[in-house]
């Protein structure tokens, strides 16, 4: 009987261990609550589903950046090819709480001269 309770605990903890990172990054919570623009050149594009990444050479620095779901950035009027490697964009949205982590979720997108919003309620 004992042994069932520790095994079942065992696999509760181990469950927990990996949804809990998931659930952090879920959402705004991981980030500032504050915008900053961020501009360069996308170097690899993974679009997709829950949502796309992108990496930035943004100068002396390389960014990971989050943008919408598929349905998200097609209703921005976003296409594979605005977000494939070699595009230069600006990227305006709030960064991970730690600075040093260099990742983003994007509210908007500049490219050229046209404005994506993947978030238009937020600012």
């Amino acid at each position: 009987m004992m042994q069932r309770i520790l095994k079942s605990l065992g696999i509760a903890a181990i469950a927990l261990a990996i949804a809990v990172p998931a659930l952090a990054h879920h959402g705004w919570r991981w980030t500032t609550g504050e915008n900053i623009e961020l501009t360069g050149v996308i170097l690899e594009a993974r679009l997709g589903n829950p949502h796309g990444t992108l990496t930035v050479d943004a100068g002396a620095e390389t960014w990971t950046v989050e943008v919408g779901q598929p349905w998200r950035n097609e209703r921005a009027g976003l296409t594979d090819a605005n977000l494939a490697p070699g595009v230069e964009a600006t990227f305006i949205g709030e960064p991970a709480a730690d600075l040093s982590d260099r990742i983003m979720k994007a509210e908007r997108i500049r490219i050229g001269d046209r404005m994506y919003e993947l978030y238009p309620d937020r600012d």
